[in-house]
């Protein structure tokens, strides 16, 4: 079942667009709010979200932009009483995938998001799996076995790619250096091996085994 965001602040508007679209068949999650709207958003748990401008806190076109700026590709449907063409070229030029002023017609709004839905597609990179380790390279984070979202640092997300592209493959310290540091040369510091123990601390120890004089490898 197909879940989408709806980023809403005016009650009865959320209320009606949760009804609604849960009787089209659809997991609707409503936020009435910016911060939760972005949150929600780069969650990695919703498939489309509806998004209005003028939400408090953080303006719409303010999630919007730093959603895009994350590489998020969630399809994301504006819907707003904001109608002249600048506000209009200015969420489309920004990453919004479509447009809707308000007052709208729900059958519209549904056809609409039924489209983006149908065309959205995954391509086999944007997710990484091994197991029941998966790591999504849009949001950085990775996730074990259906659980919790887990916050990567940039240089643990670029190594465990690096694993997880290599599964079952022993990956020495100057092969690592080099795809995740874009080091050349031992620089004669311990940086693989402490990254390797947060890393091991995030996902577990088990999965990052040591192979003595060799380097390491993404355990099955």
């Amino acid at each position: 079942m197909n879940h989408i965001l709806v980023a809403e602040d005016e009650v009865g508007i959320a209320e009606f667009l949760k009804r609604g679209f849960i009787d089209a068949g659809y997991e609707c999650t409503v936020v009435d709010n910016g911060p939760a709207a972005f949150a929600q958003a780069r969650s990695g748990d919703v498939d489309l979200m509806v998004l209005d401008l003028g939400l408090p806190h953080m303006d719409g076109v303010d999630v919007l932009s730093e959603l895009r700026a994350l590489k998020v590709d969630l399809p994301i449907i504006v819907l707003t009483a904001r109608t002249s063409l600048p506000d209009r070229l200015r969420v489309l030029q920004g990453g919004a995938d479509d447009y809707m002023a308000k007052p709208f017609l729900f059958a519209e709004l549904l056809a609409r998001v039924q489209l983006r839905l149908a065309t959205k597609t995954s391509t086999p990179d944007d997710k990484l799996t091994h197991g029941d380790l998966l790591l999504d390279l849009h949001t950085h984070r990775a996730q074990l076995a259906d659980g919790p979202w887990i916050e990567l640092s940039s240089r643990e997300f670029k190594l465990l790619e690096v694993f997880l592209r290599h599964p079952g493959q022993v990956l020495s310290r100057a092969q690592l250096l080099s795809q995740v540091w874009e080091m050349d040369f031992d620089p004669g510091s311990n940086v693989v091996d402490v990254y390797i123990r947060t890393l091991r601390k995030k996902i577990g120890a088990e999965r990052i085994q040591t192979v003595r004089g060799a380097g390491y490898l993404l355990a099955d």
